[in-house]
């Protein structure tokens, strides 16, 4: 699953030895799972797509249970995602609390997902919104891809109007930080469990902080898509002062006539620089090994940060993404030791 999957986190985790390999992968497995969920893209074993908001509310609490039967060393033997997790568990000190904020997280967006149906007289059907990395931070779907939008009626949106949409959940960068954090700082943690670091009383909350870091720039880079499926995750108190808004034009791309947006757009990544500055703070804590894939995950994606500064209106009508050479030499650098 790794191996098909994570487009962007594979490039690090193919810098591991062999049994932290392993053993991150089966981390992967169940945040893409979870992720799964939300996006309304995971086959229970009845075989029925999850959809509804009620399905994926059930659907993630059977995971929070499954989690729960992990950490009590008790995983369903006939699911392999599980054992591996458990065994995992029993080889790292994986903090496996971690994946219950993930599942919080998820939860959040199945609500987004869910007002803005109703807002849009769509029901609770659940729109796709395959973010990439299978921790919401990780971009895993098909690296290049327009996120598996289904374009059934012109412009992917499943009746969502994208002029008046009523869900906005985050009002302040302080709401969007704690997102962030469920979503991909723990998967920072997880990650940090399975790496080792040596003694320091800030690594957590460096890891923390790389994986924050990680998630505004999937933001940033997903504005256009993410409208598209009913889903803001900018805060609308920061928008409102830089007197930007987020809508569609004609064309399906992002409207931006007086450039307001794209100069928040460069106000947010200088922001998430400086979260990246911090997390990256974790490297030298790390083994060569650990510290080459966590340089190579943040690597690939601080220099699509770059790239979206540097041309913010780039993302307005496509995703964008770095080329497999490009991967491949942010993966080189970082196991030379370089981060730049």
């Amino acid at each position: 699953m790794t191996r098909r999957e994570a487009r962007n986190f594979s490039y690090g985790i193919r810098l591991l030895p062999a049994p932290k390999r392993a053993a991150l992968s089966a981390v992967y497995a169940l945040a893409r799972r979870i992720d799964d969920i939300g996006d309304g893209d995971f086959d229970p074993p009845g075989g029925a797509t999850v959809i509804s908001f009620e399905e994926k509310s059930a659907a993630l609490a059977e995971v929070r249970a499954s989690i729960r039967a992990v950490r009590a060393q008790r995983p369903d033997p006939s699911d392999p995602v599980l054992v591996a997790v458990t065994d995992a568990a029993r080889r790292y000190p994986i903090p496996l609390g971690a994946f219950e904020e993930l599942v919080d997280g998820v939860e959040a967006d199945a609500r987004m997902d869910h007002d803005a149906a109703l807002s849009s007289g769509d029901g609770a059907r659940g729109v796709d919104h395959r973010n990439g990395d299978g921790a919401r931070g990780v971009d895993h779907r098909n690296g290049d891809g327009a996120r598996g939008v289904d374009h059934r009626n012109g412009d992917g949106a499943r009746g969502v109007d994208h002029q008046d949409l009523a869900a906005r959940p985050h009002a302040t960068f302080d709401d969007m930080t704690v997102y962030c954090r469920q979503v991909a700082g723990s998967v920072g943690r997880l990650c940090l469990g399975i790496f080792g670091s040596r003694p320091h009383p800030h690594a957590a909350e460096y890891a923390d902080a790389l994986g924050i870091a990680l998630q505004q720039t999937n933001i940033l880079r997903d504005l256009r898509e993410d409208l598209r499926n009913g889903r803001v995750y900018l805060p609308t108190e920061e928008l409102a002062r830089f007197g930007a808004e987020l809508r569609l034009d004609a064309a399906g791309a992002l409207a931006d006539p007086d450039g307001a947006l794209a100069a928040y757009i460069r106000f947010a990544a200088e922001r998430a620089r400086g979260w990246y500055a911090e997390g990256l703070k974790l490297l030298p804590l790390l083994d060569r090994r650990s510290a080459a894939c966590a340089g190579a995950m943040a690597g690939i994606y601080r220099r699509l940060l770059e790239d979206i500064a540097a041309d913010p209106r780039s993302v307005y009508a496509q995703r964008r993404s770095l080329s497999g050479a490009q991967k491949i030499g942010v993966a080189l650098r970082a196991l030379a030791g370089r981060t730049a």
